[in-house]
């Protein structure tokens, strides 16, 4: 969705009638407008406006009161506007799923009385985006350490293989005890290490929650986007340094959900 938003030549009317509402991705600068072709949530996705106020503006698209919202398809048509508007201009995310029930509503509950505060979040996201860094143990290289490093895992893993099932069990349990408890333990220094060394590239980091009990780093980076070259390089030498034991991957420039307000997942 690269090029979704462009400087504003006049205002969008919105409209919403008796059973629909006014659904809102985020806020943006008031100079900001989308492209005609930008669509919303729902399963009529309705065309995406912006609703103006003093020098601070909402994306929003009328949806139906009626309908539930939720699925996937709806968090990433939500995900993916923030993310292509975050690219380009200030952005601060809204919690998916936030509706309110007219373009007044919007503007006299969540428009007029945080002016200030939004204006002043807006102009600190100036040039700015979320980055995220996420790695994930390689099971094999995983298992051969911990059998490697701990002998009570390797003695285990012998009985279970010569034990019937039944009676591997407590066996069994306790080796998933040393296997945790292993990814803990180096997940914490892994995360340390990387988390040290974009340290001098990022505004601000957040350490996410492990969102798979392999997860090696999870991390969220506020960055200025003229610095994400930077931080690729950090990345890739770690990929390099970690070759064959974590699998990273670096996702970005997205909005910035884990600065802003409350964060509904990406995982």
């Amino acid at each position: 969705m690269t090029g979704s938003v462009r400087h504003a030549t006049q205002p969008e009317a919105v409209a919403s009638g008796p059973d629909a509402g006014v659904y809102v991705y985020g806020l943006i600068p008031e100079d900001v407008e989308v492209a005609e072709d930008a669509r919303g949530v729902g399963d009529e996705p309705g065309e995406v406006k912006v609703i103006r106020h003093g020098e601070i503006a909402a994306l929003v698209s009328e949806v139906p009161l009626d309908h539930p919202l939720g699925t996937p398809d709806d968090l990433l048509r939500h995900e993916g506007l923030l993310d292509a508007t975050a690219a380009e201009v200030p952005v601060l995310p809204l919690r998916f799923g936030a509706v309110l029930t007219s373009p007044e509503a919007l503007v006299e509950e969540l428009l007029a009385p945080h002016h200030d505060e939004f204006l002043a979040a807006l102009k600190e996201m100036e040039g700015r985006a979320e980055y995220v860094v996420k790695g994930r143990y390689v099971e094999p290289t995983m298992l051969r350490e911990v059998l490697e490093q701990i002998p009570e895992a390797a003695r285990l893993r012998e009985e279970i293989r010569d034990l019937g099932e039944d009676a591997a069990r407590d066996a069994r349990i306790r080796l998933g005890q040393l296997v945790e408890s292993w990814i803990s333990a180096k997940r914490e220094a892994d995360t340390r290490a990387l988390l040290d060394a974009v340290e001098p590239v990022s505004v601000l980091s957040a350490v996410r929650e492990p969102s798979h009990e392999e997860d090696a780093v999870h991390l969220a980076l506020l960055l200025d986007k003229d610095r994400q070259g930077e931080l690729e390089q950090v990345v890739e030498e770690f990929a390099g340094r970690w070759a064959d034991r974590v699998e990273l991957r670096l996702l970005g420039p997205l909005a910035a959900y884990d600065f802003v307000g409350s964060r509904k997942g990406r995982d």
